[in-house]
């Protein structure tokens, strides 16, 4: 594999090592990118956040790391490692990292359909 920032297709990875913490910092790695979709891992070091963001489509997110305070539009939740949830599209959403942690978001792109 040349290109580092690609994971290669066919080629078994440990999910959690995909990315590593970097201190006071929040890093993103694409594992897959289609005009479809894609698949992020993020890594998010401890009192960092991820603040107001927004998707027209639902978001897939899976913590396989630590624990991370999720806002979605007002309302607290704390996730941890192996839980997930979908955040519904348009919703309003934050990331705060009172420990650091890393999750995988998925989001598959459509003609938004209930």
């Amino acid at each position: 594999m040349n290109d580092k920032s690609l994971i290669e297709k066919g080629a078994v990875h440990i999910t959690v090592e995909i990315i590593e913490y970097i201190p006071d910092a929040v890093v993103s790695r694409v594992i897959i990118k289609k005009t479809t979709g894609n698949i992020t891992a993020t890594s998010v070091a401890t009192g960092e956040e991820i603040v107001d963001r927004t998707s027209p489509f639902d978001i897939y997110v899976q913590i396989i790391h630590g624990a991370a305070e999720l806002v979605i539009n007002d309302k607290s939740l704390y996730i941890k490692l192996g839980e997930g949830i979908i955040i519904p599209a348009n919703a309003k959403h934050s990331f705060y990292a009172k420990e650091q942690f890393k999750m995988i978001c998925t989001v598959i792109k459509s003609g938004y359909e209930e």
